[in-house]
């Protein structure tokens, strides 16, 4: 028979060094620009709405690319259900931009909705009562709201600060 055997507390372990990778120039930069980028932007989700995403989809897509102040209305006036929850949602989302750029104001910037999708989440499942002794399976679906506004000011200085480096390297 095999006895077991201890260790005792004075046995080292070696430690295995783990090489460190480090980023290239290249992808440095474009890193650097892309978070710059995403800087502006503001975004607001919501999580597990309780709504097919099918029919959040129609509200969503009412407002895609819409003024902030115009989406709002139309979502005010809306009887959808998902409608007042897209409404708060666009909201949230002025109110984190309002916390990132405190020196502007929203009334100037001209905000818009730059991207809104609903994508879907998890699904409950129930059994409904069917003839023989079955059950047929009744899916609860519910839903993740994303939305991303972005002002049109910031997009166009952007697009001519673009256009000034392209001619300047040239």
């Amino acid at each position: 028979m095999h006895q077991p055997v201890f260790l005792e507390d004075t046995q080292v372990v070696k430690k295995i060094k783990v090489k460190s990778r480090k980023m290239g120039a290249r992808k440095r930069l474009a890193a650097e620009a892309r978070k710059e980028k995403n800087q502006k932007l503001c975004v607001a989700r919501l999580v597990d709405n309780n709504t097919s995403p099918r029919k959040t989809r129609l509200m969503a897509d009412l407002v895609r690319g819409k003024d902030v102040e115009y989406a709002l209305n139309v979502l005010k006036y809306s009887k959808k259900e998902s409608s007042e929850k897209i409404r708060k949602l666009i909201l949230s989302a002025i109110a984190n931009w309002q916390n990132k750029n405190e020196s502007a104001r929203v009334e100037d910037s001209s905000l818009y909705v730059k991207e809104i999708f609903v994508d879907g989440g998890t699904m409950m499942r129930r059994l409904r009562t069917a003839p023989k002794g079955m059950g047929y399976r009744i899916r609860k679906r519910s839903n993740h709201i994303t939305v991303v506004l972005d002002s049109k000011i910031a997009a166009v200085e952007e697009e001519q600060t673009e256009e000034n480096v392209n001619q300047t390297e040239e």
